[in-house]
């Protein structure tokens, strides 16, 4: 029996036909944003017995393999004489007035073709023409192209592209059946389950073969990492799904989760897992710069990357950055580029939350079909709600329109024009504010369309190759800008802020839910797991929960006896800080003359921080206690250095100050002698301002505890992640001090963990 191969028309031509550079020029955002409008543009003007969004299909059998091969035809004409004609349109912001069908591209004739050919079989006639049709999407100019074709002549032509593609499908075939056969024998890679595992394990399997949103309150310890994975790999062995997207927003939970498959592996499982790094981090240039004339592993990309994608997954199972780097220099192509095409070959994706939520970066090639075959498992998903709330808002400043009215004055009249009238808008902003934040539920619906002209000037003298660092930054600024006002709804707020001569306004999301929701929406399941959604049901509400979906909290495995947990009631409020800054200095030299070794000290904010570090440094007996101080913004070298400080052999005790919601208070782990001690300065609560007193506001207008959800749940999951630090394994012991006043009132007290309550 042969094997099926389903892919889409568009899938299929494109890895075919595909050629050239990455960025052979500059290419349009909008092209693909305003690529709609301008199919419906042209499918307006058809006649009567036209049709528009026609759904093709085929069955192309070729050796051992299957082709069932998918899509939509933009247009199917009827001519007068009762001829057919296949349209094919394409968008584009580029110059098409003196365009010829030289200067067409071999793939949308491809496109085209192969839909003339899926309708040629379907319905019986031999001939027909193959229209591309260009727009103009600014000018709504149209460039049109016609050839005429026999069935005769597009059996090979399509027979070729098969031949093309197979190889790659039969590398496919072959992965997924060893895949598969090594999934049938993989047993749970540990000799027993930890208290509490075994029950989020099967969890996890029933939301997926449920197609559930699963919500699991998992403690350090227990093993998320592996205890998702594992059930969702089983899952795709019987066929429930295919593939899995592990999702994160941090590097060090990444490198778990690569480590959990290099585990199972290492036990016999052959699955194919891609790890995208960030393009700024794995760009080979010193500076990254994509067009081909300054990246010689983006010139040519498309006429090398097939033969990098074989010979990487025909090779490699664990594809972590060293491997995609590895490649990349092998075949020359871009690393970056490289890892988002092999992701799609992939039975696993380890990345960062955006590749899937934000509307700006996602991975745009995820068909329904491939979704509905695909699980989401989000570690640390507490993370997600503020993550959220950046990827679905923008803002814009006006100084940095004033200073593209000056650089192109008398240098290109229409970006002049269109960033003056940007930046008069801005002044009539700021000579309408009194000094206070302007609040309005209402979109800039102006400002947007002002917006929407400068970008299309722009486009055109980014296109024409303008090498203006800032016109492109104040480019994708100003189309992000444009997105998010599409998404605009009753869930967003738009403010503006005045400081000095600068003014800038944001247009904010409140509750990113529903769009979390939407841009979910398709995946078989999702998984959201971390140790700190607490309380559960703020979690659920605010990651886009629906009333079927399941949750599940589970126990710690480790013993009340491990902790040794005090509160000390010192108000840590911002009002008495200075009041109370030599008690809490006092009590943190303490808690290490008690019990020499190694702590962590966490603050609210780097500002309270420093301030108590200065007075703790003025009174600490240095050959004694050696400190350490978090910095913003260290590098990678400086955070290593930090934790590898913290020894269990270290001769003599060692304090960390850091602050809660940073790098070192998530994700790490210090296990046995190399912590003794975390003291928690504070609920956590995040800054009094202007943006979470709007979210307090909207949240006590939908009849929900605004303060909660603004302060109170944001500041406690700090706390409970900066205090998870201590307690990493079942022989770990260590002393928890939690300092606030506040830790006694029930509001917080109940949302501490049952084995931190005394």
């Amino acid at each position: 029996m042969p094997h099926t191969v389903a892919l889409s028309v568009r899938g299929l031509v494109e890895y075919v036909f595909l050629s050239g550079s990455i960025d052979s020029g500059f290419r349009t955002m909008t092209t693909l944003a305003e690529g709609t409008k301008a199919h419906q543009r042209i499918q307006k003007q058809y006649g009567e017995q036209d049709q528009k969004e026609v759904h093709l299909s085929a069955e192309i059998p070729y050796g051992d393999l299957l082709f069932v091969v998918d899509g939509r035809c933009d247009g199917l004409l009827v001519g007068e004489d009762g001829g057919i004609t296949i349209d094919e349109i394409k968008s584009t912001s580029m110059d098409i007035g003196a365009m010829t069908e030289e200067d067409s591209y071999p793939v949308h004739w491809a496109q085209a073709n192969f839909y003339a050919y899926m309708y040629a079989l379907n319905s019986g006639v031999q001939r027909m023409r193959v229209r591309l049709t260009y727009v103009q999407v600014d000018t709504e100019e149209q460039k049109r192209f016609e050839r005429e074709v026999a069935l005769e002549e597009l059996v090979p032509y399509i027979a070729q592209i098969v031949e093309s593609y197979a190889p790659y499908a039969r590398m496919l075939q072959r992965n997924e059946r060893l895949r598969d056969e090594s999934i049938e024998g993989l047993d749970f890679p540990f000799a027993a389950y930890r208290e509490g595992q075994r029950k989020l394990v099967s969890s996890v399997y029933k939301a997926i073969d449920e197609g559930r949103k699963l919500f699991a309150k998992a403690p350090t310890g227990i093993g998320k990492t592996i205890s998702t994975l594992y059930p969702a790999i089983k899952a795709i062995g019987l066929g429930k799904i295919q593939h899995l997207f592990y999702l994160t927003a941090r590097t060090i939970t990444r490198t778990a989760a690569e480590d959990a498959l290099s585990l199972m592996k290492s036990q016999g499982l052959i699955l194919r897992a891609v790890t995208v790094t960030a393009k700024d981090k794995i760009c080979f240039q010193e500076e990254v710069d994509c067009r081909k004339e300054k990246c010689p592993y983006a010139e040519g990309y498309y006429d090398r990357i097939n033969g990098a994608i074989l010979d990487l997954l025909e090779n490699e199972t664990l594809i972590r950055r060293d491997v995609i780097e590895k490649y990349a220099r092998k075949h020359m192509v871009c690393p970056f580029e490289m890892s988002l095409d092999a992701a799609y070959g992939a039975d696993a994706v380890i990345c960062d939350y955006n590749y899937l939520f934000d509307p700006r970066v996602s991975l745009k090639r995820l068909t329904g079909e491939r979704k509905h075959e695909t699980v989401l498992l989000v570690d640390e998903a507490h993370n997600l709600i503020d993550r959220a709330r950046e990827m679905y808002s923008a803002a814009l400043d006006k100084k940095d329109f004033l200073e593209l009215e000056r650089e192109f004055k008398g240098v290109r009249a229409d970006i002049h024009s269109a960033a003056k009238a940007i930046n008069k808008r801005f002044i009539e902003v700021r000579k309408r504010s009194d000094g206070e934040a302007a609040i309005t539920k209402e979109a800039p619906r102006e400002l947007l369309e002002l917006v929407e002209v400068f970008v299309a000037q722009a486009e055109r003298e980014l296109a024409a190759g303008a090498v203006s660092t800032r016109l492109l930054e104040v480019y994708f600024e100003a189309l992000s800008f444009i997105r998010i006002g599409k998404l605009y709804d009753e869930s967003y707020i738009t403010y503006s802020e005045v400081n000095r001569n600068d003014v800038r306004l944001k247009m904010f999301c409140m509750n990113p839910s529903q769009l979390l929701r939407q841009m979910g929406k398709g995946f078989r399941s999702h998984v959201f797991f971390s140790a700190t959604l607490s309380p559960l049901i703020y979690f659920m509400d605010m990651l886009g929960a629906d009333e079927e979906d399941y949750s599940v909290t589970l126990g710690s495995p480790f013993a009340k006896e491990q902790w040794e947990v005090s509160i000390a009631p010192i108000s840590t409020r911002y009002a008495d800080r200075e009041e109370t800054k030599a008690p809490l200095v006092h009590l943190l030299r303490g808690l290490v003359e008690k019990r020499p070794g190694n702590y962590l000290y966490f603050f609210p904010s780097y500002a309270y921080m420093n301030g108590v570090y200065e007075v703790f440094m003025a009174e600490n007996d240095h050959e004694r206690v050696r400190t350490l101080l978090q910095t913003p913004d260290m590098a990678e070298e400086e955070r290593e250095s930090f934790l590898a400080a913290f020894d269990a052999e270290n001769a003599q005790s060692l304090v960390g100050f850091a602050v809660m919601g940073g790098i070192f208070s998530e994700g790490i782990d210090l296990v046995g002698d190399r912590l003794q001690g975390v003291a928690v300065v504070g609920v956590g609560m995040p800054q009094l301002g202007l943006e979470r007193n709007l979210i307090k506001s909207y949240f006590d207008d939908e009849g929900r505890n605004g303060f909660n959800y603004a302060y109170v749940y944001p500041g406690i999951n700090k706390v409970l992640q900066a205090g998870g630090r201590l307690i990493r394994s079942e022989r770990d012991r260590g002393v928890l001090a939690l300092i606030d006043d506040r830790y006694l009132k029930p509001q917080y007290s109940r949302l501490l963990p049952e084995e931190w309550r005394r």
